[in-house]
């Protein structure tokens, strides 16, 4: 039996792809009378071969259970998200500012501190930042960018617009899944894809390599990169080794690479090699034992006083982090406005810091309310999601936050659009979803058209990370006069 759009369940959610009454989107209208036209038996063939094709590709991520590492395949819904050209364009332009901003904040940080001793952001919230290396005073990288990589979460109010939930600066992850969600999206409904006008989102690796290549501080034609793993163990291998492929890159561990005379180099079996540019994906403290944690094994001893000289580039560069912070977002805006002298193009959610006493005072009294995270945990780790919490739970929060105030920040718990989704049998259901596009920077701004689209797959919930058991679906930016 088809799909009965008009049965679609009415929510009090801006829904991505059907408003009130069944009815489609303009951007989505081409996708919608598709699936209504679909037989039963044609949408089940659709989503086996989904499957079928994530596990001939080898999608997968890992999930640490019970000191066990378990690989699963990727979860993936078929029915894409859309967003028309019009709203991401904007979207677009916003990200690139906010990257833009953030960079500049950083470089002063580890600098002049102009904006510190100006009294915009107040010192103590980057001293006690457990992101913040002293390690990295005095440094410039390339073009003053610190963090070239970056995944900034997107959520949908109630009304449509796009909030900045956070931004990701250390080693975001997951661009390798929104670029597979297409090649798989492809395969399921090639149709769609002569008939709409779909943005392709497949320049993020060349644009990648462009990045990383204007970084190396050799004036070479083909410098050497390399992408830092640390191992196949690791919750992302899938996408350290999809991205070095993809760039042409070798893919090494810490042990692959060797310092001499304040100079990287990888080993080879013909010898050592020069290493101009390393993306990394470890995190500061594992990766020069020499300077951080002295009992890891992950990263080169070395690495940060050749960095320090500028004869090797790393992306993203340490202390990058700093900007990560969930207490430094609340500042963002007037990081915009300081370096930029332009006014936010995309707003932050509301947030309160629990350092402070009267935001504290209202976070304990309001805390079956509000959504609680700790400053510096990602992948939904945590977090109290009030409205779907115990009194058990909030009376341990409350706890917590009186004890370490200072890695506590409250937002209101947003209405997160939905999208419909295949989620029991083939009945289409609304489920919450987020977005994470990714930005690059090195000599010019890039970013890309869409995202992923990580979906919560359980009826209510609000999480969407894999980990926590959320699903993704492809990501469409729809040229909305072309349809």
């Amino acid at each position: 039996m088809p799909i009965k759009w008009k049965e679609y369940p009415a929510t009090d959610f801006f829904d991505e792809l059907v408003m009130a009454g069944g009815r489609s989107r303009p951007a989505a209208k081409p996708l919608i009378k598709y699936l209504s036209k679909l037989s039963e038996q044609s949408l089940i063939e659709r989503r086996d071969a989904a499957d079928v094709t994530i596990e001939q590709m080898g999608i997968s991520f890992t999930v640490y259970s019970d000191g066990e590492n378990i690989d699963r395949a990727w979860p993936f819904d078929i029915i894409p998200r859309i967003i028309d050209k019009k709203t991401w364009s904007v979207t677009e332009e916003g990200l690139k500012q906010r990257l833009k901003a953030l960079n500049c904040f950083i470089n002063d940080l580890y600098n002049k501190q102009s904006i510190l001793n100006d009294g915009i952001v107040p010192k103590d919230i980057i001293l006690k930042s457990k992101n913040f290396r002293p390690e990295c005073i005095g440094v410039t990288p390339p073009h003053g960018v610190w963090a070239h990589i970056c995944g900034t979460d997107l959520v949908r109010d109630i009304d449509g617009t796009f909030y900045v939930l956070e931004d990701n600066l250390r080693v975001p992850s997951g661009v390798s899944y929104m670029i597979e969600n297409r090649a798989i999206t492809k395969r399921v409904f090639p149709e769609l894809f002569e008939s709409m006008r779909i943005l392709p989102n497949n320049a993020y690796a060349a644009e990648l390599l462009k990045m990383l290549k204007s970084l190396s501080p050799r004036a070479i034609k083909q410098p050497q990169i390399v992408v830092l793993t640390p191992g196949v163990f690791n919750s992302a291998y899938f996408e350290h080794a999809f991205l070095a492929q993809q760039i042409g890159a070798e893919l090494v561990e810490g042990s692959d690479l060797v310092v001499k005379e304040k100079k990287v180099y990888m080993k080879t079996i013909s010898g050592l090699e020069r290493v101009d540019v390393i993306y990394r994906r470890i995190d500061d403290l594992f990766i020069d034992p020499a300077e951080f944690n002295p009992e890891s094994v992950l990263g080169v001893s070395g690495l940060m006083e050749a960095w320090r000289q500028g004869n090797v580039a790393l992306a993203n560069a340490p202390g990058a982090g700093v900007a990560d912070d969930k207490v430094v977002y609340a500042y963002v805006p007037k990081i915009i406005e300081y370096y930029l002298d332009e006014k936010p193009i995309l707003p932050n959610v509301e947030t309160y810091l629990c350092e402070n006493p009267e935001h504290q005072a209202y976070v304990l009294e309001h805390l079956d309310e509000l959504v609680v995270k700790p400053a510096n945990e990602s992948g939904g780790y945590g977090m109290l999601v009030g409205p779907h919490s115990t009194k058990k739970m909030r009376d341990t929060f409350a706890k917590l936050i009186k004890k370490h105030p200072r890695n506590y920040v409250a937002q209101p718990t947003l209405k997160l659009s939905t999208a419909p989704t295949l989620c029991d049998g083939l009945v289409p259901k609304p489920r919450h979803l987020d977005l994470r596009p990714f930005i690059l920077q090195g000599k010019s701004l890039y970013c890309t058209k869409g995202g992923l689209t990580r979906v919560a797959l359980r009826e209510g919930s609000l999480v969407v990370n894999s980990s926590q058991g959320g699903g993704s679906k492809d990501t469409w930016i729809v040229d909305e006069e072309a349809v």
